[in-house]
């Protein structure tokens, strides 16, 4: 599969979907070719704001991100969109609404979509995610925003790779009814209020209050307080003070300090992906299974500890390894 660099650093749509078919492809031999590709554009990639977008279903994900995108791109930015689309455990299959559900977004001519399916990886991000995210900045758009499935761990992963993360509720509901844990809210660089019209104004900002007193007592090491904002996607009202919002933490994360965050991130998925090509390792090899088989279940009967397991596993790749 060729990839012309030329056109990815012009910002060709097409070539971009390409490439980041090509990195989501199993093929050992577009695997080596992902590769390459990826160290050939890593010293030129330019630093887009790198944006999380996390909610409940219901919380009208898409439609915000629609509003919010067509609002940066009338400010001048090229924003890539890159949509965590839930795959079917039994199917494999993958919803991909995305495009539709952001039509008026997808028409842009300084906007890309790319619905990505999570395959299976863990906590429903797509674990191509990350090159994905070189690839954009790569073919120049300054803007990157990811959604989240919304369950469970998928927050926690996009946290680990984005510089701003937003968590957007709905009006007139707590914690306990939005299925949100607390570690999320910690995680959360700004709060948005959504669905802010109508009756649901007064609820709107009752939740707000909510969550501004609650923030108070989050204790955070960073250099950053978040804020609790409101807005209404389908009305398109309160995105100039979100992307105000954004703006002020950028300019208060300056370089050393975003530099610095990101720098923690890459080394984080540096050892993730240590683990994953171990593991990996063990899974292809029969007589390693066998050896992973039978230690789990001296595990499990109390014959063997869990390090006394782990440090027999290991040795034994080592030595299939000729390490």
């Amino acid at each position: 599969m060729n990839i012309s660099l030329d056109l990815l650093r012009k910002g060709d749509r097409r070539t971009l979907a390409k490439a980041i078919t090509l990195i989501e492809s199993t093929n050992p031999i577009h695997q080596n070719q992902a590769k390459e590709l990826l160290e050939e554009i890593l010293p030129n990639v330019q630093h887009a704001r790198r944006i999380g977008i996390t909610g409940v279903p219901g919380v009208g994900k898409s439609t915000f991100i629609e509003s919010f995108g067509l609002n940066l791109i009338s400010q001048g930015k090229k924003v890539a969109v890159l949509a965590v689309d839930p795959s079917s455990p039994i199917s494999g299959g993958s919803i991909m609404g995305d495009k539709t559900r952001m039509e008026n977004l997808s028409r842009e001519s300084n906007a890309f979509i790319r619905p990505s399916p999570t395959a299976g990886s863990l906590g429903g991000v797509a674990q191509k995610t990350r090159e994905t995210i070189l690839l954009c900045e790569a073919a120049g758009f300054d803007t990157i925003l990811i959604e989240t499935v919304g369950v469970g761990q998928s927050e926690y992963d996009v946290a680990s790779m984005v510089d701003f993360f937003m968590m957007l509720l709905i009006p007139n509901s707590g914690d306990e009814l939005q299925g949100i844990k607390k570690g999320i809210v910690e995680l959360a660089d700004g709060i948005i209020i959504n669905k802010a019209d109508g009756e649901l104004v007064p609820f709107a900002l009752q939740t707000q209050s909510q969550y501004e007193s609650a923030l108070q007592i989050i204790h955070r090491d960073t250099h950053w307080s978040p804020r609790v904002l409101t807005c209404s996607a389908i009305d398109k009202v309160g995105f100039e003070d979100i992307s105000k919002m954004i703006d002020q933490y950028f300019s208060e994360q300056n370089a050393p300090l975003l530099k610095a965050k990101r720098d923690r991130q890459k080394i984080e998925w540096m050892q993730k992906l240590f683990f994953q090509i171990f593991e990996s390792k063990i899974n292809k090899s029969p007589s390693l299974q066998g050896h992973k088989k039978r230690l789990t279940t001296l595990v499990q009967e109390n014959n063997k500890t869990a390090l006394q397991a782990a440090e027999e596993l290991y040795l034994q790749f080592m030595k299939e390894s000729n390490l």
